[in-house]
């Protein structure tokens, strides 16, 4: 018995001990949890209840010459209810009048909103849906509605923000306004202005502070944001709608009545080199134009006889030939090492001066004035044409330049064709913006500026930074030289392969181009020809320059050639250019001519200066015009929407509030 008693009492000992060393285990766990792991418990407890989520910034609009929006982000909204947040008292006061209040603008009967928000209290429904895709407008009216005013903790109401990029002006100019966007990898990447400039059109995201109320579901702890994000800048522009109107739909006829496969146009500023307008429009298999590749940055090749102007430049300068030097064009035909060089002109055109080869675009003319007198030094032509820029990149704020060739002789594919085919624009590999700014710099007497695409980056009125005028180079050549090619440019178009498109009314001067591309296959069916017009207007005085090129245009009506087919685009666009520009009226007793829309508002701003105790009345106005306005008059300004003021939050003849917001809704 004694014995048996001694194996139960050891027993007992032995639970005992176990249940002493589990209560020490538990005791050791605890503080481990609470003092060594608690840090990291508490914060994933957290992570899974509360978390930070990111308020994305607006981005900044972009803005064309004429202040007219290219690109702009509109405010989305997305309005839910938590239907437990409320207390009953609150709920059972407010639901019958929000129901009223919803049904008055979201279409649907005050019972139908009565009954779904009652029975979303019911389902203890903590995401209702409310409205989704909703204005600013819409927003501001619903957030002040009875119940939902009492904000997201006693009122329910959640409201998701999103942002739409949108394009006012349409499809015109989308490839160089541009986009980005995000990669399924999360990386990003883009195209045009909106990538070039992503730094100040992006701003900088906020955070809101939300907690878990549901799988999946989440709503805002504070009626405030964590962190509110900052607004990008605004990229001002140099095109031109206008210019750019024009110019896009000129292109767009002259590719469909052809049926070519592609075609860009620019036009640009002489002295600036702003870009005013800028087409690039490619044909999908449904026979549409659409802009999905920029071609006047990003596409290389033969130019054809717009190169022309590079040898007559280079021969003038170095004096081996004059325009007046006679050349034999042999019947149309000259050899360079059992190679042909042909006239299109079967036969040739006789004997003519350097000047009227040029302006009949002869291609044994230019050949043989060239490979005569640069034959043994090949180099010096070279170093003309380098100086010229072509053998290198313009460095544009795109990515995707294109990039140029110019054969050097020093390379090993040099060859004794090399000079002659030069010259006519063959073996040589360069963008049309590249050869667009050599001819500008014709215009521009002799200097060489970059394209630009944007003038300056602002916030509000505020200029952020200056886009100032770069010069690639000072001179190109000397005056005597640039008179000479002026006047020679001219004579193309009175007189010469562009003679179709002369006008009394206005003057232009440029050269044709027609170009066989991929003529070196050996199937013999795989080129076609691109045709272009490249020049200037008016000719005596210029203000801007413009190259057109057309590739793979329908041969059916054997006019392919670049005086039929890009000359007309170039011609259209410099006439209504001329014809159809706003005029400015000039104000009696100034001295200065200011355009009636400025001086209207001059005169209106002088008006409300004296009057700075009251919110003026800015419906109707232009956005830029009526943000600059008030914020002279120390108010912050928000603006929402597109185009012109259609309705102000803060009502004209109400006392102003220094540092007071008022919201302007744009239409």
């Amino acid at each position: 018995m004694a014995v048996e008693d001694k194996q139960i009492s050891y027993r007992i000992y032995l639970v005992a001990f176990a249940i002493f060393l589990i209560a020490i285990a538990i005791a050791v766990k605890l503080t481990n949890i609470q003092w060594v792991e608690g840090d990291y418990y508490r914060k994933l407890a957290k992570e899974r209840t509360v978390k930070n989520f990111v308020i994305p910034s607006n981005k900044g609009n972009i803005y064309s010459a004429d202040g007219s929006l290219l690109a702009t982000s509109i405010p989305n909204y997305e309005i839910r209810f938590d239907a437990l947040a409320p207390k009953k008292e609150n709920f059972d006061k407010n639901v019958e009048s929000l129901s009223d209040s919803l049904a008055s603008i979201l279409g649907k009967s005050s019972g139908f909103y009565l009954n779904e928000l009652r029975k979303a209290r019911a389902n203890k429904n903590r995401y209702y849906l409310i409205a989704r895709n909703l204005s600013y407008t819409e927003y501001v009216k619903i957030k002040s509605f009875p119940l939902f005013n009492l904000g997201a903790n006693k009122g329910g109401i959640i409201i998701e923000q999103k942002t739409i990029r949108e394009h006012p002006i349409g499809k015109i100019a989308e490839r160089t306004i541009g986009y980005e966007r995000k990669r399924p990898d999360g990386t990003f990447d883009g195209k045009g202005i909106e990538w070039a400039y992503r730094d100040y059109l992006n701003g900088k995201d906020g955070k809101v502070l939300k907690q878990k109320i549901a799988k999946g579901q989440w709503k805002p702890i504070r009626d405030v944001n964590e962190i509110d994000p900052r607004d990008g800048y605004d990229v001002i522009s140099t095109i031109d709608v206008y210019i750019q109107d024009i110019a896009h739909h000129a292109l767009l006829k002259q590719l469909e009545d052809f049926e070519a496969d592609h075609g860009c146009v620019v036009v640009m500023e002489t002295n600036t080199g702003h870009v005013k307008a800028i087409s690039n429009l490619g044909r999908d298999k449904n026979g549409g134009y659409y802009e999905t590749t920029n071609y006047a940055v990003a596409e290389s090749h033969e130019p054809g006889s717009t190169f022309k102007l590079v040898d007559l430049m280079a021969i003038l300068e170095d004096k081996v030939a004059d325009t007046s030097t006679v050349y034999d064009t042999n019947g149309g035909e000259v050899r360079y090492s059992g190679k042909v060089v042909r006239d299109s002109k079967k036969g040739g055109y006789g004997k003519v001066s350097l000047a009227r080869g040029f302006e009949l675009s002869s291609n044994t003319v230019v050949a043989q004035a060239v490979y005569d007198n640069y034959k043994n030094n090949p180099s010096r032509f070279i170093k003309h044409v380098n100086s010229y820029g072509f053998n290198k990149k313009l460095n544009m704020d795109f990515k995707g330049e294109g990039r140029p060739y110019i054969p050097q002789p020093s390379d090993k594919n040099w060859s004794n064709i090399s000079l002659p085919w030069m010259a006519f624009g063959y073996g040589v590999s360069v963008t049309p913006m590249q050869t667009l700014t050599f001819y500008n710099a014709v215009a521009n007497n002799g200097e060489m500026v970059k394209p630009q695409f944007v003038s300056e980056i602002k916030e509000w009125n505020r200029t952020i930074v200056k886009k100032e005028k770069e010069v690639i180079n000072p001179k190109v050549c000397s005056p005597e030289t640039l008179s000479k090619v002026k006047a020679v440019l001219a004579n193309v178009v009175k007189k010469g392969t562009g003679s179709k498109l002369y006008s009394k009314d206005f003057s232009m001067a440029g050269k044709t181009g027609t170009v066989k591309v991929n003529y070196g296959k050996n199937d013999g069916t795989s080129f076609y020809y691109a045709s272009s017009f490249v020049g200037y207007f008016p000719s005596d005085k210029p203000k801007y320059s413009c190259i057109v090129v057309v590739h793979k245009p329908s041969t059916a009506r054997n006019n392919y050639y670049g005086a039929d087919v890009a000359g007309p685009v170039f011609k259209r666009i410099a006439q209504k250019i001329f014809t159809d520009a706003p005029s400015t009226n000039e104000i009696k007793k100034l001295n200065r001519k200011i355009p009636k829309q400025e001086e209207s508002y001059n005169t209106y701003f002088a008006k409300v200066q004296k009057q700075q105790q009251s919110i003026p009345n800015v419906k109707g106005m232009p956005a830029m015009d009526a943000i600059a306005l008030l914020e002279n008059l120390g108010l912050k300004v928000r603006a929402v929407g597109i185009g012109k003021v259609k309705n102000q939050s803060l009502q004209a003849g109400q006392d102003i509030m220094k540092n007071a917001t008022i919201t302007l809704e744009l239409l």
